[in-house]
């Protein structure tokens, strides 16, 4: 799935970049979307009582986004299981360059504690990368 976005000035740092903790805010925002088109909106999961909570995020920063940059960001469900899913995310500049890999790790809860989703849930969830 992919996610098209603008870097404006006053998510960035000093040097004119894209603050760090700001890629979070984009992976964040793709990932949102990718459930929506995936008919799995954080609204829906709410609704079924099931919410993902984040247990691990790695990011690797291989080239700086600069202020005014267009960007997408893709992102494909790179493991699942009933209980879990890691998503691998990757932002790329307008000229095709990778900028930065993030893998997040998420874990379903239900009522404060960690749970299986259903099998029709989790159909949706891995027909994603089809």
């Amino acid at each position: 799935m992919e996610y098209k976005r603008k870097v404006f000035g006053y998510e960035c740092d000093i040097y004119g970049h894209l603050n760090n903790a700001n890629y979070l805010h984009y992976y964040e925002e793709a990932r949102a979307e990718s459930l929506e088109k995936m008919n799995l909106s954080v609204h829906r999961l709410n609704e079924l009582g099931i919410q993902i909570y984040l247990t691990e995020i790695q990011l690797s920063f291989k080239q700086s986004l600069p202020m005014g940059e267009k960007v997408t960001i893709i992102t494909k469900i790179d493991k699942a299981s009933r209980a879990t899913s890691v998503w691998k995310q990757e932002i790329i500049d307008s000229s095709g360059n990778l900028c930065n890999i993030a893998y997040v790790k998420g874990v379903f809860v239900k009522n404060g504690k960690p749970t299986r989703i259903s099998k029709d849930l989790y159909s949706l969830l891995i027909a994603f990368n089809d």
